[in-house]
């Protein structure tokens, strides 16, 4: 079989969760998920496809090759993919009815200036000018995002948050937009929040939902990465517990 994408068994693929409807993998920082213009050869879709190509190219172009949502390149963490046109349609189904919980960790400089759990509900528009963008503005589409405060010291916060929608870059539009920038963050901060750490501190941790081909439920979560450890503690932030379930 002629395969659409270019297997690369260079691209290690860390596997949380898998059974013969789907997978739940985890991504590292500065990976690009899906080929483009920058990165043919070299995504996460490319070491993908070394591994369970023919599956993918099963779920064809029109389905994203089985990728059911994307992060961004400096974001870790996990992501849910489809290995069957079936399965597809239904964890999208999932997505369309907002069942599917999406969890991320964040470190930026302040907290919320109101409450320690809140959401931010406020519209969200893509624009392409050198690079796609986003920002908040009453022409875009909804976009929901809920926060809880973990722990906070002189040095910096730590968040977790829940990506109700699936709208660009919105946890990290959404946070700077309540004066919360992410540390690392090179779109939407401020160059002295850009350049406090070495890389996004957004960190996708969790995915939970009903499988929609068996009913189980699943709950998978990724350890946390070292340099996000490290930010942690270089900020005085204790290390939030990850559990991975066993299976």
């Amino acid at each position: 079989m002629n395969l659409s994408i270019e297997p690369n068994e260079r691209i290690g693929v860390t596997v949380r969760y898998e059974d013969e409807h789907l997978l739940v993998v985890e991504k590292r920082a500065r990976l690009a998920t899906v080929p483009g213009k920058a990165h043919t050869s070299d995504t996460l879709l490319n070491g993908l496809f070394a591994k369970y190509g023919t599956k993918l190219q099963n779920v064809g172009k029109q389905r994203e090759f089985g990728m059911m949502h994307r992060l961004d390149k400096p974001t870790s963490g996990l992501l849910l993919v489809a290995l069957s046109p079936e399965s597809y349609d239904a964890l999208a189904d999932l997505f369309r009815k907002r069942e599917i919980a999406k969890f991320y960790y964040a470190i930026t400089r302040r907290p919320p200036a109101k409450l320690p759990t809140g959401a931010i509900n406020r519209p969200i528009l893509e624009e392409q000018k050198a690079k796609k963008l986003a920002r908040v503005a009453s022409s875009g589409k909804p976009a929901l995002t809920a926060y809880r405060l973990v722990e906070q010291t002189p040095a910096a916060t730590l968040l977790e948050c829940r990506a109700v929608t699936g709208r660009l870059h919105q946890v990290r539009v959404h946070l700077a937009s309540i004066g919360c920038a992410i540390l690392g963050d090179d779109l939407y901060a401020n160059a002295t929040i850009a350049d406090a750490a070495g890389r996004l501190m957004l960190h996708a941790h969790g995915l939970v939902f009903t499988h929609p081909m068996t009913g189980a439920q699943i709950d998978t979560r990724a350890p946390l990465p070292r340099d996000f450890v490290a930010m942690l503690k270089r900020a005085g932030l204790s290390k939030p517990t990850v559990e991975t379930p066993a299976g």
